[in-house]
């Protein structure tokens, strides 16, 4: 099958979530396709499946978690956000990749690096427990050169600050701080929402 054929049919499969346990390893053998774009759609699509789906995806995360340090970075960027989502559904089948994914905090592409974030919320929503001493990562991010992971660092701080705000409360005066002077309005928005969220108990 061409690249067009087979990420047309990843697009098919996509929307028929009956057929999604079934489909796991069929999808994992697509991560040993020479296209770049169809690979990056596998891999998104292997962590939908892993959240819906998660005792069925343990097999397959090996493969997922090999994209991590790929040379491409769509693919670090999508094996990051399907470890996320496959982790947000079962902790223990990502955790032997945990030191993997934070070494990517600091990747050098922006989309990365809000790859990260995003994982990381995804993460955290069923097991903050596995960020008590990782909350340093995030308030460097707080202070990223790109703007999007700016706006997006203060979100792990409101996902945390909901379910274990003793681990947010450290950062509370550099977040008020941010939510005062930053120059980007996103970020003093969302950094205004982790403060609410954490002192609200």
């Amino acid at each position: 099958m061409t690249e067009t054929e087979l990420y047309k049919e990843l697009g098919v499969l996509t929307r028929t979530k009956g057929r999604w346990e079934e489909s796991i390893p069929y999808v994992a053998s697509m991560l040993d396709q020479s296209s770049t774009k169809v690979k990056a759609k596998a891999l998104w699509l292997l962590g939908e499946m892993g959240l819906s789906f998660p005792e069925a995806i343990v097999d397959s995360v090996p493969l997922v978690a090999i994209f991590l340090d790929s040379v491409e970075p769509l693919l670090r960027e999508r094996a990051m956000n399907a470890l996320g989502r496959i982790g947000r559904g079962c902790y223990h089948s990502i955790e032997p990749y945990w030191p993997r994914l934070f070494r990517l905090a600091h990747d050098e592409v922006p989309n990365v690096r809000l790859a990260f974030i995003w994982a990381s919320e995804n993460i955290a929503t069923n097991t903050p427990e596995q960020f008590r001493d990782r909350m340093p990562v995030f308030a460097e991010l707080l202070h990223d050169s790109d703007d999007r992971v700016r706006m997006e660092a203060p979100e792990m701080f409101r996902v945390i600050g909901k379910r274990r705000p003793e681990y947010v409360s450290p950062y509370l005066d550099l977040l008020r701080t941010l939510a005062e002077t930053d120059s980007n309005r996103v970020v003093r928005i969302h950094c205004q929402g982790a403060i609410k969220v954490t002192t609200a108990i």
